[in-house]
């Protein structure tokens, strides 16, 4: 297959700080490529150096076979991008806006006319082409933007934690839109802060202090814990993380939901020993069960591991 995108020790400091940290990986065609990691982690440093808006400090990176240093109006031309704010203008109606990526894109004539209907089936918005982008509802500006970032049909497309804010309905129809395109042979790099969307990747780097801290698929990721994951339903789960947090061989303590998720050193230890916390503590345990790893415990330990998150 060929390579869709070429990263070799990527990096960009700003001053003294350091946002992307000699990053490198290689992305084949028609790969949808995740970016995981917390606030600060360098997901979306690392796809404005990709994409031609931020040049790296040092490293390189080919994008669609272009520098995206030394051949960058190349680049700009094969990819589509979607920011987290959507790109989009709110004063322009839909279809201003679509005429207005047609024009920086170059789509004119019967191409123009046949890709700006499709925009406006796609998003839903046929019959409300006129109206205020401003005054859409979340869903449809979405898919309005992601309309206007592959009016040209780009071979790579970026998304940057493309539905942040946007309901768990429209968070799924966004994905199978994005599956589509996979499908069809688009390249797809998208970051995101959603366990459950990292799982819909091909392929996930786990970012953290600007360090790639893991490279796999999401079920290869998860095969790679090996401390014991216990659930323990607890009446007051908040009280519960508290009173386990850094207890005798437990190793994290997440809340998920009502439930906790425990990992520990070991599993038959850590199940005589938490209910003894958590009685000590005035809690009562509902049940409690070793459990396979989920995305999130997998995110957690790999954070952890690389330093925690960064703060201030």
């Amino acid at each position: 297959m060929s390579k869709a995108a070429e990263v070799f020790e990527l990096t960009r400091k700003f001053g003294d700080f350091t946002a992307v940290d000699r990053v490198g990986f290689t992305v084949e065609e028609g790969e949808i490529f995740g970016f995981l990691g917390p606030n600060g982690a360098g997901k979306t440093t690392t796809i404005k150096m990709m994409t031609g808006l931020l040049r790296p400090t040092s490293g390189s990176a080919r994008v669609g076979g272009y520098d995206v240093v030394e051949e960058v109006e190349q680049v700009k031309l094969n990819i589509g991008y979607m920011s987290q704010l959507f790109s989009l203008y709110p004063d322009l109606t839909a279809l201003e806006n679509i005429q207005l990526f047609a024009g920086l894109y170059g789509v004119s004539g019967p191409r123009f006319d046949e890709r700006r209907d499709w925009v406006l089936e796609m998003a839903g918005l046929t019959d409300y082409k006129d109206r205020l982008t401003g005054e859409l509802p979340l869903g449809f500006k979405q898919r309005l933007a992601l309309g206007c970032a592959v009016l040209h049909e780009p071979p790579i497309l970026f998304l940057d934690e493309p539905t942040s804010g946007v309901d768990p309905i429209s968070r799924r129809n966004f994905w199978d839109l994005i599956y589509g395109f996979a499908e069809a042979g688009t390249t797809v790099f998208v970051s995101t802060h959603y366990m459950e969307e990292a799982e819909y990747s091909h392929r996930l780097a786990v970012m953290n202090r600007g360090v790639l801290v893991a490279l796999d698929r999401p079920s290869a990721l998860k095969a790679e814990v090996r401390e014991p994951i216990l659930e323990v339903l607890s009446e007051d789960a908040p009280r519960a993380v508290e009173a386990l947090s850094g207890g005798p061989g437990i190793i994290e303590v997440t809340m998920f939901g009502r439930a906790i998720h425990v990992m520990v050193e070991d599993q038959t230890t850590g199940e005589r020993q938490i209910p003894q916390i958590l009685e000590a503590a005035g809690q009562q345990v509902g049940a409690i069960r070793p459990i396979e790893p989920s995305l999130e415990d997998v995110f957690v330990c790999l954070v952890r591991r690389s330093g925690g998150t960064v703060t201030g």
